[in-house]
């Protein structure tokens, strides 16, 4: 991630929403105020799934999981309501990653899958040598990484509501958003791992092939 979007992923994610809560609390109310505050962080991340092209299953899950959120946003009768909500929401995503672990189709995988594509790597034949033994468990891994991050910052905004409240919730931005980005960082130095695994997982296979053909000749 480049300078420039880490610092459009801070303004959209935490300092918009921010000053949203602060300002629009007392002449709109909890519930309205914390509303608008998840509305930047929406635009932005649909302008850069728009830009971004990523008409993929990745970019396909980010959408799914912006519009249940959003309709269990405006669902919800209350700010406090609206808060526990996305909690079940965020540990509805968690379950939903074990489960793909479970039946051995890992979304990070998938993910990968569409990482390659867009570097020009066939879909097929990426998903085929990512299911190779050797480099799938790694997969699996970091798929487990995503449930992980679902559990803990979900529990930890839990913990947050049932300590502040609605009323809580410029704290509450701030841990979510500290916590989530050190995930991310975690997330991102994950796929680096995978990516050198990848690169040395070829690299072999094509040494291997190499010796063998040389064996024939």
């Amino acid at each position: 991630m480049n300078k420039k979007l880490m610092l459009l992923d801070i303004i959209c994610y935490a300092v918009i929403p921010y000053f949203a809560w602060k300002f629009g609390r007392e002449p709109f109310g909890d519930y309205i105020a914390i509303l608008l505050s998840t509305i930047p962080g929406f635009i932005y991340t649909v302008y850069r799934f728009v830009k971004e092209k990523q008409f993929n299953i990745a970019g396909l899950f980010i959408i799914s999981s912006l519009l249940l959120s959003t309709v269990v946003n405006l669902l919800s009768s209350s700010a406090e309501s609206m808060l526990w909500n996305q909690v079940y929401l965020g540990y509805g995503f968690a379950v939903f990653h074990l489960i793909t672990v479970i039946f051995k189709q890992p979304m990070a995988l998938y993910f990968t899958v569409d990482m390659a594509y867009l570097q020009g790597y066939p879909r097929k034949s990426s998903k085929a040598l990512f299911n190779k033994k050797g480099l799938f468990m790694w997969f699996q891994l970091m798929s487990l990484l995503f449930v992980v991050r679902g559990i803990f910052q979900n529990s930890l905004k839990a913990w947050l509501i049932g300590t502040y409240g609605a009323g809580g919730y410029d704290q509450m931005i701030i841990y979510m958003n500290v916590s989530g980005w050190i995930f991310s960082g975690l997330i991102m130095l994950g796929f680096f791992f995978i990516s050198n695994k990848i690169m040395l997982f070829t690299g072999q296979k094509k040494a291997n092939a190499r010796d063998s053909s040389l064996k024939k000749v």
